[in-house]
C-alpha cells in the first residue's frame, strides 16, 4: 500500500484538487444550501410524479405513465431499473460519493484526467487537459439548463476512450475492462446522441491505430486491440440492455422512428379545425407533402443549428454576442458605444409601434443565427492556440484522425447552413436522422480540441529545440500565431469585418423600411446596434488575444531558453491563465444566480385554483388540457400541468410519432376552436347581467360552473372528446371548464370501418362520429371484424398507470373502444382469458368481448424487462469478476518482479 501511495501521489493530489476546484466553483450555492433549477430538471421531475405513489404503495416500477400526451412508456421519461440502479451506484463512487453539478464538474475533471494519463502524459500536463476539456462553456451551460443525462454522459466518455487507448498499448485485459465499465455508465446516464457523436471519434482514432499498425507492421497486436475494444463495448451494452433494448422499441414508435404517413399531418389543421366546425369534409382534401419517413424531419433536425461564422466562438466567446438575454444585462454594458442610442431607437420604436413592435434589434445580447441559445460554445483563447500549433507540430496518425472527428463535428454542427451535407449525412448515416439539435455535434470539437493542445504542449516539452530550430517548427508557431493573435487582434480592432447583424434584424429593418418609416431612424437604429455588436465583439478579441499573446511569450521562452523556464512553471502558468479565462466565461452562465432556494422550486408545485378545482373531481381516470399558459399545450416546456394531473400535453423530445400526427393533424386546431368556445360562452353569460340574476350567478365560480354546463363540444373537439379530455384550464390556472361532453374512459361503437392505411385512417377522423363510430386499419380486423356491434355499458373499476380494470356489459356485444393510446406490449385479459387489444381511432386501444357481464383488464408488464435485467446482471457479475482477476494479476506480477512495479 506504501509503494501504491509513493507511486501514485501526484495523481491522488490532482484528483482531491479536482474535488477543491469543483467544491470552490460551487462555494456560494453550497454554502447556502441553495439548488439548482433548470428547465430539463425541473419538467423530468413534474413529468415522472405519477409513478411515486404505485412504487410506494406496492413497490413496483409502472413502465407506463399517463402523465403526459395521454399516456406514453416511461422507458424515456424516468428509466429506472434494478441493474442500471447497481451501475448508478458505481457511478457516484466514481465521482467520491459527490452529487449534483459539484459531481458533474469533477466527473469531467477526472475523466479527462484518465485519458491523458492512459496516454502517458506527466500528472500536470494530464490535468491541464483535464481542466481544459471539462471548463469548456458548454460543459456548464449544460448544467446550468438542467441536461443532466447529457451531461453525465459527457463526463464518461473520456474515461470509455482511455479504454480503447489501454487497448492498444497492449493491455488488452484491461482495455476491454475500462472499456466495458466506462461504456457502461455512459449508456447508464441515458443520452444516446452523446453516445453516437463519439463514437466517430472512436472509428477515427482506430484507424489511426490501424494506420500505425499498417506502417510498424504490427496487425496481429492492432486486431488485439479491436477486438479487446469490441468485447469491452458490447459489455457496457448488456450491462444496459434493460434500457437500450426498450429505448431501441419505443425508438420505432416514437418521433425518432419511421412515420406510416406519406404527407405532412400539418397540412390538415385548417381541415381539421373546419370539421371540428362542422365541415368534417374537409379532411379529403389536405394536401399531401413529403416528409421525412426514416426519423425526424429535417427542419425538426436541423432548427438549431451552428452559423458557419459563428463557430469563431470556439476562441471568441462573444464573437455573436453571448446568449440570449437583454442586452441591458451584459455588465457594463452602458459603457459600450452605441448602447445608449440602441436604447432610444428600440425605445421610439416600441412607443410608435405599440404591441405591433415585435422584437426591437439590438435588444437581444445574441445575433447569432439560432433560434436562441444559452450561450457559446467557448474551448479557450489558449487552446485554440495550442490547438492550431499542433496541425503542424503534432506528428502521427492519431493527429489525423482527431483531426478528422473535428472536422466532422463541424459538418453536424453546420446543419442547414450547409445544407446538402447534412442532406446527405440525414439519407446516409445510420441513425443520424434520429437525433435533433446538430449543434450539439460540437461537443467533438470540444474533445478533439483541448486533446490536440494538449499533445501539442506535450510535444513542445519533449523536444524544444525543434520549435524554433526546424522549418516544421517555425511554420507551425507561424500558422498558430497568426490565425489565433493576428485574427483576435484584427477582429479587436475592426469588428465590422464580421456580420455584427443576425438575419432576423435585417429582416426588421427592411421591413420598417418597406412600411414606410423613415429612412433617417432605420439608418440611424442600424448603424447603433451595428456600433453596439462591434463595441461587444471587440472587447472580447481584446480579452483573447491578450491571454493568446501571454501563452505564445511562455512557449516561445521555453522553447528558447528551457533551463531558465522549467516545464512546470510554463505547464502551471497556461493551466492558471486557461483556468482562469475559462471560469470567467463560465461564470456568465451558471453562476450563484442560476440556483434558488429549495423553496422557491417548492413554489412552482403549488396548486393554482384551477388545480384546486379539478382535484376536487374524483374521477378515477380523466384528462386536463392546459390552455392558460399562453403557449401551445404540446409543448408546456416545464410539464407542470402534470406534476398534477393526467396531461393531454406537455413536453417530450421523444413523443409518440402517431400522437403526435393528431396533434399536427387535428388537436393544435382543436385547441384554437375549444378555447374560442369557451371564451365565446363565458362572454355571452356574463353580457346578460338580468340573466345572471334571475340565474342566482353571484360570483365567478358560479359563472364557470354556468360556462361548462351550457358548452358543448361534440362538434367543437372531437379528438379532445376522444382522449377523455374532461378539465380545461384557463387563464393562467385561475379557473378551470369542465367539459361535459367528453367520451369518458370506455364506449361501444355502434360503426366500425377499416381503411387500408394510416393516411386512410388518420384522415377518416374528420368525418368520423368519434362517439359512436370508430375507424381501423386493416390489420387489425382479425382481432375486431364482428357481425355484433351494440351498445352497452363500460365502466373503468380500478385505475393504476400500469392496469386499468373495466365492469362491462352488453346485450350482443361488440367493440369496446378505450380512451387510453395505443402501444404494443399491452395486454388484455377477459374474465382472466387473453385477449388481443387492437387499435382504432388512429390512437386508441379497442378490444372485442362477447355479450353478457365481464371484468376486463388491461396491464402493461413487458416480459422483456425481466429478461433483459438477468442479462444485465450476469454482465456486471462478469465485469467484477473480471477487474478482481486483473488485479490479482497485476499484485502477482508486482510481487514477482519489484523493479517493473
Amino acid at each position: 500500500m506504501k509503494q501504491f501511495f509513493l507511486r501514485y501521489r501526484l495523481d491522488l493530489l490532482f484528483v482531491l484538487g479536482f474535488m477543491l476546484l469543483s467544491w470552490a466553483y460551487f462555494f456560494t450555492p453550497l454554502k447556502e444550501h441553495l439548488v439548482l433549477g433548470g428547465h430539463d430538471t425541473v419538467a423530468g421531475m413534474w413529468q415522472s410524479r405519477e409513478q411515486a405513489p404505485l412504487l410506494d404503495a406496492t413497490g413496483e416500477k409502472s413502465w407506463w405513465s399517463n402523465g403526459i400526451f395521454s399516456g406514453m412508456p416511461n422507458y424515456q421519461i424516468s428509466p429506472s431499473y434494478g441493474s442500471s440502479t447497481l451501475l448508478g451506484w458505481v457511478g457516484r463512487l466514481i465521482t467520491l460519493l459527490s452529487t449534483g453539478p459539484l459531481s458533474f464538474v469533477f466527473l469531467y475533471l477526472f475523466g479527462f484526467y484518465i485519458l491523458m494519463r492512459s496516454l502517458k502524459q506527466r500528472p500536470l500536463v494530464s490535468a491541464f487537459g483535464a481542466v481544459a476539456w471539462a471548463f469548456s462553456s458548454y460543459f456548464f451551460i449544460i448544467i446550468a439548463a438542467g441536461h443532466l443525462w447529457k451531461v453525465a454522459t459527457l463526463g464518461f466518455i473520456p474515461p470509455t476512450i482511455a479504454g480503447l487507448v489501454l487497448a492498444y498499448r497492449g493491455k488488452y485485459l484491461w482495455g476491454a475492462l475500462v472499456t466495458a465499465l466506462f461504456t457502461g455508465l455512459q449508456l447508464y446516464s441515458n443520452h444516446p446522441q452523446m453516445t453516437y457523436y463519439f463514437l466517430f471519434v472512436m472509428l477515427f482514432l482506430v484507424i489511426a491505430y490501424g494506420v500505425e499498425a499498417a506502417r510498424q507492421g504490427t496487425w496481429a497486436q492492432w486486431l488485439k486491440a479491436s477486438g479487446a475494444v469490441i468485447v469491452g463495448g458490447l459489455m457496457g451494452l448488456m450491462m444496459n440492455l434493460p434500457n437500450m433494448y426498450h429505448t431501441w422499441q419505443y425508438a420505432k414508435e416514437s418521433m425518432r422512428g419511421k412515420s406510416e404517413l406519406t404527407f405532412n399531418p400539418a397540412k390538415m389543421s385548417k381541415q381539421s379545425s373546419a370539421a371540428a366546425q362542422g365541415a368534417a369534409s374537409g379532411a379529403d382534401s389536405a394536401e399531401g407533402t413529403d416528409r421525412a419517413t426514416n426519423g425526424l424531419d429535417r427542419d425538426y433536425i436541423t432548427q438549431w443549428s451552428y452559423g458557419i461564422d459563428e463557430t469563431l466562438t470556439l476562441m471568441i466567446a462573444n464573437f455573436k454576442g453571448g446568449g440570449s438575454a437583454s442586452i441591458q444585462q451584459l455588465d457594463n454594458a452602458d459603457q459600450l458605444n452605441g448602447y445608449e442610442e440602441t436604447l432610444q431607437h428600440a425605445g421610439q420604436l416600441q412607443q410608435a409601434m405599440g404591441e405591433n413592435a415585435g422584437s426591437l434589434p439590438g435588444i437581444n445580447q445574441y445575433w447569432g443565427n439560432q433560434p436562441f441559445t444559452v450561450g457559446p460554445v467557448y474551448v479557450g483563447a489558449i487552446i485554440c492556440f495550442l490547438f492550431l500549433l499542433s496541425l503542424g507540430f503534432v506528428r502521427g496518425p492519431m493527429k489525423w484522425g482527431l483531426l478528422a472527428a473535428t472536422f466532422l463535428s463541424l459538418l453536424f454542427a453546420w446543419g442547414k447552413n450547409l445544407m446538402p451535407v447534412t442532406d446527405f449525412f440525414i439519407d446516409h448515416l445510420p441513425m443520424y436522422a434520429k437525433f435533433r439539435t446538430v449543434s450539439s455535434a460540437l461537443v467533438i470539437a470540444e474533445f478533439t480540441i483541448p486533446l490536440l493542445a494538449i499533445l501539442a504542449l506535450a510535444e513542445v516539452i519533449r523536444r524544444p529545440d525543434e520549435l524554433f530550430k526546424t522549418r516544421r517548427g517555425q511554420y507551425s508557431f507561424l500558422f498558430a500565431s497568426l490565425f489565433s493573435a493576428g485574427l483576435c487582434l484584427l477582429l479587436a480592432v475592426a469588428p465590422s469585418m464580421s456580420n455584427l447583424l443576425a438575419e432576423s434584424d435585417k429582416e426588421i429593418f427592411t421591413q420598417l423600411q418597406s412600411m414606410g418609416v423613415p429612412a433617417d431612424f432605420v439608418s440611424g437604429y442600424r448603424a447603433a446596434v451595428t456600433t453596439l455588436h462591434g463595441s461587444v465583439l471587440s472587447a472580447d478579441a481584446w480579452r483573447s488575444f491578450f491571454l493568446i499573446a501571454i501563452a505564445m511569450t511562455l512557449v516561445a521562452i521555453y522553447a528558447r531558453y528551457p533551463q531558465k523556464l522549467p516545464a512546470p512553471l510554463m505547464v502551471g502558468a497556461l493551466l492558471v491563465l486557461t483556468l482562469g479565462d475559462m471560469w470567467t466565461v463560465n461564470k456568465r452562465y451558471l453562476n450563484t444566480d442560476s440556483f434558488s432556494e429549495p423553496q422557491a422550486m417548492e413554489e412552482g408545485l403549488k396548486k393554482t385554483p384551477a388545480d384546486e378545482t379539478i382535484l376536487q373531481d374524483k374521477s378515477l381516470d380523466y384528462r386536463v388540457l392546459n390552455l392558460g399558459n399562453g403557449g401551445s399545450p404540446f409543448n408546456e416546456t416545464s410539464n407542470q400541468t402534470a406534476y398534477w394531473h393526467k396531461s393531454v400535453g406537455g413536453y417530450h423530445a421523444a413523443k409518440l410519432h402517431r400522437y403526435q400526427d393528431i396533434i399536427d393533424a387535428y388537436l393544435n386546431a382543436e385547441c384554437v376552436a375549444l378555447n374560442k368556445a369557451i371564451q365565446q360562452r363565458y362572454s355571452a353569460l356574463l353580457a346578460d347581467s338580468n340573466h345572471l340574476a334571475a340565474r342566482g350567478i353571484t360570483s365567478q365560480a358560479d359563472l364557470v360552473k354556468a360556462v361548462s354546463q351550457e358548452l358543448r363540444t361534440d362538434s367543437v373537439s372531437p379528438v379532445l372528446n376522444m382522449l377523455n379530455t374532461k378539465w380545461v384550464i384557463l387563464a393562467g390556472g385561475q379557473f378551470a371548464v369542465e367539459n361535459l361532453s367528453t367520451n369518458g374512459n370506455a364506449w361501444f361503437v355502434d360503426r366500425l370501418d377499416f381503411v387500408p392505411n394510416a393516411d386512410a385512417e388518420l384522415k377518416a377522423l374528420a368525418k368520423t362520429d368519434l362517439k359512436h363510430a370508430a375507424v381501423a386499419d386493416e390489420r387489425f380486423k382479425t382481432d375486431l371484424a364482428t357481425s355484433t356491434l351494440g351498445n352497452g355499458t363500460v365502466k373503468l373499476t380500478h385505475y393504476q398507470p400500469n392496469e386499468l380494470r373495466y365492469a362491462v356489459q352488453s346485450e350482443k356485444g361488440g367493440v369496446v373502444a378505450l380512451s387510453e393510446i395505443y402501444y404494443p406490449g399491452w395486454t388484455a385479459t377477459l374474465d382472466g382469458q387473453e385477449i388481443p387489444v387492437a387499435r382504432v381511432n388512429y390512437v386508441l386501444r379497442a378490444v372485442k368481448v362477447p355479450a353478457g357481464q365481464h371484468t376486463l383488464v388491461l396491464t402493461f408488464r413487458p416480459v422483456s424487462v425481466k429478461t433483459t435485467e438477468i442479462i444485465a446482471y450476469l454482465t456486471l457479475a462478469l465485469l467484477a469478476l473480471g477487474f478482481a482477476f486483473a488485479l490479482w494479476q497485476s499484485f502477482r506480477s508486482q510481487k514477482g518482479n519489484p523493479t517493473q512495479a
